[in-house]
C-alpha cells in the first residue's frame, strides 16, 4: 500500500463500531485523529499561472511601434504651432512647425509599415471604419492628417524654393488651399496625439489597460514637450513665444497626469513603471522635463539657452514613450501583474457585497 501527502486530508467518517454495536477499540488512524472531526479535504488554493506562465500575450510590437508613438506627438503638436504662426502671422514659427509635422508624420508612418511589414495592410486598414475599434479610427486620423499636414508643407517648400516646383496650374489651387489645410492638420493634432494612448489603453496589458484612463492626458502632455522643444530649437526667439508657452503647459501637464496615473493604478500594476529599464527611462523623463521647463522660462533672450531647453524637452517626451511603451511589455511577461490585481478586484466585490454576478461566486 503506497501513501500520499493527502492522506492527512479525509473526509469526515462516522466512527466505527464493532460487533455488537459498540464503538471499535484499538483502531487509531495514522494522523492521530479517530475520524470524528471535520478536516478540509484540500487547503485553500493559491491562485497562479498555469506553471508560471503569462497570463496574456505580450503584444509583439518591437521599437517601430515605440517610435511611431513618438513621432505621432511630435507630428500632432507641431501641426497646432503651425497653424498658431498662421494666425499670428509668425512665418518662421509657421514654416518650421509644417516642415516639423509633415517630417515627423512621414517617419512615423514609415515605422508604423515596417511594423505592419507590407504597406497594403495598413491601406486595407482603410475599406472600414469602425468606432469600436481605436486601430481603424487611428488609421483615418492618421490619413486625414497627413493630407493636411502635406498640402501646408509643401506650400512651404514652394515658397521656400521660389516658386521653383513644377506644380504648374496646381500653385493657384495650392495657395488656395494652404490656409485650410493647416487648419485641418491642427483639427486633427490632438486624436493623433492622443488615439495611441486610447489603443494601449484597449488591450489587456496590465500596466497600459490599468492607466487607460489617464493615459491620453500623459500623452498630449507629451506631445507638448516634444512639439514645442523642436519649435525651440529650430525657431528664432522673437517667434517662439507660443512654443515657450506650450513646452511650460506641457511640462506641468506632462507632471500631474503622470502623478495622477500613478496614484489611480494598482501598486502591483504600477511596479512595472519604477523598475528595471522603463523606470529609469521614466525617471530620466521627469528630471529633463522639469529641467527643460525651468529653461523654457529662462530662454526669452538667448538661443543658446532656448535650444538647450528645447532639447532637454524633446528627450523627456522620447523616454516617456519609450519607457511606457516598455513598461506594458515587461508587465505582460510576469503573470503576478495580472493575477494579484484581479485578487483584490474580487475580495473588493466581495467585500461590498456582490456575490451573484459573472464576476464573483458566493462562497
Amino acid at each position: 500500500m503506497t501513501h500520499s501527502d493527502f492522506d492527512s486530508f479525509r473526509p469526515p467518517m462516522p466512527p466505527r463500531r464493532g460487533l455488537r454495536g459498540g464503538p471499535k477499540r484499538g483502531v487509531r488512524r495514522r494522523d492521530g485523529g479517530d475520524g470524528s472531526r471535520e478536516m478540509p479535504m484540500v487547503p485553500e488554493p493559491e491562485f497562479t499561472s498555469y506553471y508560471g506562465r503569462p497570463v496574456v500575450k505580450p503584444a509583439p510590437w518591437g521599437d517601430d511601434v515605440a517610435a511611431y508613438l513618438f513621432l505621432g506627438g511630435v507630428a500632432g503638436g507641431s501641426a497646432l504651432l503651425g497653424f498658431g504662426g498662421q494666425l499670428t502671422g509668425r512665418e518662421a514659427l509657421r514654416r518650421n512647425a509644417r516642415l516639423s509635422a509633415l517630417a515627423a508624420v512621414s517617419l512615423g508612418a514609415a515605422a508604423l509599415v515596417k511594423d505592419l511589414g507590407r504597406p497594403e495592410r495598413f491601406l486595407h486598414m482603410l475599406r472600414t471604419f469602425k468606432l469600436t475599434s481605436p486601430m481603424s479610427v487611428g488609421s483615418w486620423i492618421l490619413s486625414a492628417f497627413s493630407a493636411g499636414a502635406g498640402v501646408a508643407a509643401v506650400a512651404e517648400i514652394d515658397r521656400m524654393s521660389g516658386r521653383r516646383l513644377p506644380l504648374g496650374p496646381l500653385r493657384p489651387v495650392l495657395q488656395a488651399v494652404e490656409g485650410p489645410a493647416g487648419f485641418e492638420a491642427a483639427l486633427f493634432a490632438g486624436p493623433l496625439a492622443a488615439y495611441t494612448a486610447v489603443l494601449l489603453g484597449d488591450t489587456a496589458t496590465p500596466t497600459w489597460n490599468a492607466a487607460h484612463e489617464e493615459l491620453p492626458f500623459v500623452f498630449v502632455s507629451s506631445a507638448s514637450l516634444a512639439s514645442a522643444g523642436l519649435a525651440m530649437i529650430t525657431t528664432p526667439i522673437h517667434e517662439a513665444g507660443p512654443a515657450r508657452t506650450l513646452g511650460a503647459l506641457g511640462v506641468v501637464g506632462d507632471l500631474v497626469a503622470t502623478r495622477v496615473m500613478e496614484h489611480r493604478m494598482d501598486p502591483v500594476e504600477a511596479e512595472p513603471l519604477h523598475e528595471g529599464r522603463p523606470g529609469a527611462m521614466l525617471k530620466w523623463s521627469e528630471r529633463l522635463a522639469i529641467a527643460g521647463g525651468v529653461g523654457t522660462l529662462l530662454a526669452g533672450r538667448s538661443r543658446a539657452v532656448a535650444a538647450a531647453s528645447g532639447l532637454a524637452l524633446l528627450a523627456a517626451s522620447a523616454l516617456t514613450r519609450f519607457g511606457l511603451f516598455e513598461a506594458g511589455l515587461s508587465s505582460a511577461k510576469d503573470p503576478r501583474y495580472t493575477i494579484e490585481p484581479q485578487k483584490k478586484r474580487l475580495a473588493a466585490r466581495r467585500a461590498a457585497g456582490v456575490t451573484d454576478d459573472s464576476i464573483t461566486t458566493a462562497r
